[in-house]
């Protein structure tokens, strides 16, 4: 029976900003995985020097092993 594998690396965001996709580990955000969304995305825009504002209509997706996206809103139709 193989054994369950567990993440060993430090969890990061995933950001997709910009027309760019990039990583910050959550370390470098003084954050977690259980941080709450909106604080989440406040020291993100301070990392990023950006206004607070344009990261509002994102959506912060968690993910099992303990990595975090921060995507734009989908739009079907």
């Amino acid at each position: 029976m193989k054994s369950p594998t567990i993440n060993t690396y430090p969890a990061v965001l995933h950001v997709r900003f910009g027309g760019k996709s990039f990583d910050v580990p959550l370390a470098c955000l003084d954050v977690n995985p259980a941080t709450d969304d909106r604080l989440i995305k406040r020291t993100l825009a301070a990392h990023l020097e950006i206004p607070e504002s344009q990261l509002r209509e994102y959506v912060l997706d968690r993910h099992p092993n303990g990595n975090l996206t921060l995507r734009p809103m989908a739009v079907f139709g």
